[in-house]
């Protein structure tokens, strides 16, 4: 019996070019930027990341805005920033912006929230560290890491990820893995993992991870859907396409999902309940047209808010 999703954010497939995109089509402003993400970092900070955009136009930066104040201005190439002297236990909406390199800003990315955790009076004592750090390779730009938990007397609020200085990644005090994406093929990183409290107190780094990409030019394939298909059927005059795979391994449960058709976003499904994990189906509407080719592939949210892979891409046309 196949699982359904108990909710589809977006409808209709037929209007994909329009239905469930961050971003805008390309011309002289850049689209929205897609994948953002914001997690507490303390209680007077959020940690805020999305996907680097790329084509046309060239984005030359970002800006960041809590609420409709602008905050932060990010350069092209970057993608995360940290937004400070926030409020304690203030739940705080954030959105962001690419400009071009003729100035011109585009639209504002889905609005994102994040609530920082109360203020705990009278805290010097640091995390301790993480200890037990491992990583694995992910494809040629990406990397999967996970460290034991480490021990506060008032709790841990976030964990920092360190590619040798420079902190990359963020994710809740909650969890102990996350995936580092963006990386570049056939070279060798290492990673370090440092715990915050809620007053900004860091613990001492972690041992080092050390971890060479994959050679060759993929998006980091290990964290992508396998095994996909894609077919068409007939019912009641319309064809509907019907998609099937296997979700991708990570440190927690996959229950979210993008499908891309013909090269664009069409539709994100999420799983209520116990998210599938040797097996996953879907099936939407297409349309009444036989003859027609569509191009379909889709990609998994990990457990630490960043997109995976793509999987391989399937072609179907209705009616064959």
């Amino acid at each position: 019996m196949r699982r359904v999703p108990v909710l589809v954010i977006c409808g209709s497939l037929v209007l994909a070019v329009a239905c469930g995109r961050d971003g805008a089509p390309e011309g002289r402003t850049p689209g929205a930027p897609v994948g953002v993400t914001a997690a507490a970092g303390s209680a007077t900070s959020v940690h805020v990341m999305w996907n680097r955009a790329s084509g046309k136009p060239e984005v030359a930066g970002y800006e960041v805005y809590r609420g409709t104040t602008k905050v932060k201005d990010v350069p092209g190439g970057e993608h995360m920033v940290d937004v400070t002297g926030l409020a304690p236990a203030t739940t705080y909406v954030f959105t962001v912006r690419a400009r071009s390199t003729a100035g011109e800003v585009g639209p504002p990315s889905r609005r994102i929230r994040a609530t920082t955790p109360h203020a705990v009076a009278a805290d010097s004592r640091a995390p301790s560290r993480p200890e037990r750090p491992k990583g694995t390779v992910a494809g040629s730009r990406a990397v999967q890491l996970s460290w034991g938990r480490s021990a506060d007397d008032r709790g841990v609020v976030s964990y920092d990820i360190l590619q040798g200085e420079s902190k990359v990644h963020s994710v809740g005090g909650g969890q102990t893995a996350a995936v580092v994406t963006g990386l570049r093929p056939g070279t060798r990183y290492s990673f370090t993992v440092r715990a915050r409290d809620a007053t900004d107190n860091v613990s001492p780094v972690s041992e080092a991870v050390r971890l060479t990409t994959a050679p060759g030019t993929d998006d980091g394939r290990g964290t992508a859907p396998t095994g996909f298909r894609a077919t068409t059927r007939r019912a009641d005059g319309s064809y509907y396409i019907d998609l099937a795979w296997v979700p991708p391994r990570a440190d927690g449960a996959i229950t979210e999902y993008e499908v891309h058709l013909d090269g664009k976003v069409a539709t994100s499904l999420v799983w209520g309940g116990t998210a599938p994990q040797d097996r996953a189906e879907y099936g939407f509407y297409l349309g009444r047209e036989a003859g027609e080719t569509h191009r379909v592939r889709i990609r998994a949210k990990l457990p630490d808010g960043t997109w995976g892979g793509f999987s391989a891409e399937r072609t179907v046309t209705t009616g064959r």
